[in-house]
């Protein structure tokens, strides 16, 4: 997050972009770098208490999440049938649960980290319009740094091995290449790309695209982690059924909106 803080700067001044915006903003920010910051955290703690299959799969629930949020945020009405698809998602879930029983712990941190993913999109999608999308993506990362420093420092006291330790901050040259391709391609270009579309598509839209992910990361893990990432046959039911919910879902919306430009 430190080192994509840094590229995003770098754009900032290379852009001749302003940084300075209201203490109020600034605010509202700070709120989303930590929640962004733990959604982090729970999203790779999940991945390391299941599999990278499990904890994509429970991604998807993010749409889910955002259906329910986006009408208290935006003061409008709820959807009939994002209610029953909701109730379709649920049950996606229980087939997940009562098969990957030994996952609890990472199924409990991936549906913990979809909903905080939900909260961050819609507070960034009524921040687009206050400030520039990198600008935005800058600070929120800022802060998102210095509430995991936080969190690991705590955890430095809290449980010996754990935190900032001698073995923290050992890295291999390949690591520093993972690190800093997931930190200017997967975070920096991702987060400013995704703000500023957010200026044309609305917060449940950019959901559902992100949670097209398990679709094509299932299949990547597969290949990549091999027969670790091959799970029961109930358990691709119920990702199935979760992602297939996600996606006719988003079919209805748009249909909706074509409905709605033709009148």
């Amino acid at each position: 997050m430190l080192l994509a803080s840094f590229f995003i700067l770098g754009w900032i001044v290379f852009k001749r972009k302003q940084l300075k915006i209201s203490p109020q903003n600034i605010k509202v920010l700070a709120v989303a770098g930590i929640v962004i910051a733990v959604h982090w955290l729970t999203f790779f703690g999940a991945i390391k208490a299941s599999n990278v299959s499990i904890t994509l799969a429970l991604m998807s629930t993010g749409a889910f999440f955002t259906s329910i949020l986006e009408p208290i945020f935006y003061k409008r009405k709820l959807i009939w049938y994002e209610l029953v698809f909701g109730t379709i998602v649920i049950i996606g879930l229980y087939i997940i649960f009562k098969v990957e029983t030994e996952y609890l712990l990472g199924i409990g941190l991936a549906l913990c980290s979809a909903f905080l993913s939900a909260i961050f999109t819609l507070i960034n999608g009524k921040m687009v319009s206050k400030a520039d999308s990198a600008v935005i993506s800058f600070y929120e990362l800022g802060f998102g740094v210095v509430g995991i420093s936080l969190y690991l420092l705590i955890m430095t006291f809290v449980a010996e091995g754990s935190g900032f330790t001698a073995d923290f901050f050992v890295l291999s040259s390949m690591d520093w290449v993972y690190i800093g391709v997931l930190a200017s391609v997967c975070t920096a270009y991702a987060f400013i790309a995704s703000v500023m579309v957010m200026r044309h598509l609305s917060p449940y839209t950019i959901m559902l695209t992100i949670n097209l992910e398990p679709v094509y990361g299932i299949i990547l893990a597969y290949f990549i982690f091999g027969n670790k990432e091959k799970m029961s046959t109930e358990f691709y039911l119920g990702a199935v059924v979760i992602v297939s919910t996600v996606i006719l879902n988003g079919i209805l919306k748009n249909r909706k909106k074509l409905q709605q430009s033709a009148h």
